[in-house]
């Protein structure tokens, strides 16, 4: 299946693009923001993380003939680093996209899919030791319940995590699949579809991905210029937490100088929050792209 970026238009004019501007697209995927933003420079310079060696490869055949465009195989944890490898200090916008593309769902071998059996795996970045089976067959009983509960949000944690527990050795999606519904009742099993929810704990799990974001988002408002943007595009509620959390802590004054006369420099806010509600999609592209559903974009400025 063909990847079909979501939130597209909305979260590259949130960017406010210059045409002589430098960008960095932290998560290139399937090249969707990366070839919106680039189509609006002409002396500017983008720069495209993925961690994900397929992305990588598809990415390079893409932009072959571009010379402002310069993709980096990297998680975009460290970003700032590679930035500042290649003499850029700072940039005028920053993309997150922070949704599985639609061609690692669909390739089965990668294991993301409830619905498709596969080899238990979901590493984004395959050169990663910790796989889907390791959680399932060797993290014991508490830290499954606790990453159920927390990443996964799931009301039978507990009861999902046991089932497991017996039921060891399991190596395939569908056999984890099955071991889920059997923890359940029947009728929450069908209305509530706890496997999506354990499997996206799984992968957060498999990948850091929260551990990440939270890590990542300070260093991206630090790399911005005056009146430089960030539009995050997230897809479930613990990663828009995450985002909104951070940008409100960075666009408020400290408590801690509060009411003072004159506000030293590092405690005054560093960025201004563009949207203060979320961003969703249209109907129309709900309609066309059901896996925009859930997509959320936040977008903000630096002072």
């Amino acid at each position: 299946m063909e990847h079909v970026s979501v939130l597209l238009e909305e979260a590259v004019d949130g960017l406010n693009i210059k045409s002589d501007g430098i960008y960095v697209d932290a998560t290139l995927g399937y090249g969707g923001h990366s070839k919106a933003i680039h189509k609006r420079l002409k002396r500017g310079f983008l720069f495209a993380f993925d961690q994900d060696a397929t992305a990588i490869e598809h990415a390079r055949e893409t932009f072959v003939d571009c010379d402002n465009v310069t993709i980096i195989h990297s998680n975009f944890v460290n970003m700032k680093e590679e930035l500042y490898k290649r003499g850029i200090e700072h940039v005028d916008g920053i993309i997150f996209d922070l949704g599985l593309s639609s061609p690692q769902i669909d390739d089965a071998s990668r294991g993301f899919s409830f619905m498709k059996d596969a080899e238990l795996d979901m590493r984004m970045d395959k050169t990663r030791e910790l796989t889907a089976k390791k959680v399932v067959n060797e993290y014991d009983l508490s830290e499954l319940i606790d990453i159920f509960f927390k990443y996964g949000e799931e009301r039978f944690s507990k009861d999902i995590a046991k089932a497991i527990v017996r039921s060891r050795p399991i190596d395939r999606t569908l056999q984890l699949v099955d071991v889920i519904k059997s923890a359940v009742p029947t009728k929450y099993f069908l209305t509530h579809h706890p496997e999506r929810q354990i499997f996206q704990a799984i992968r957060i799990e498999v990948n850091g991905e929260l551990k990440v974001l939270e890590s990542v988002l300070p260093d991206a408002i630090d790399l911005l210029n005056e009146k430089g943007r960030i539009s995050v595009i997230t897809f479930h509620s613990l990663e828009d937490r995450i985002t909104k959390h951070v940008f409100n802590k960075f666009s408020k004054i400290d408590d801690l100088v509060k009411g003072l006369p004159e506000i030293p420099e590092e405690f005054k806010p560093k960025i201004k929050l563009i949207n203060k509600k979320p961003i969703l999609p249209s109907e129309e592209e709900i309609a066309n792209n059901s896996r925009s559903k859930s997509a959320k974009l936040r977008i903000v400025e630096r002072v």
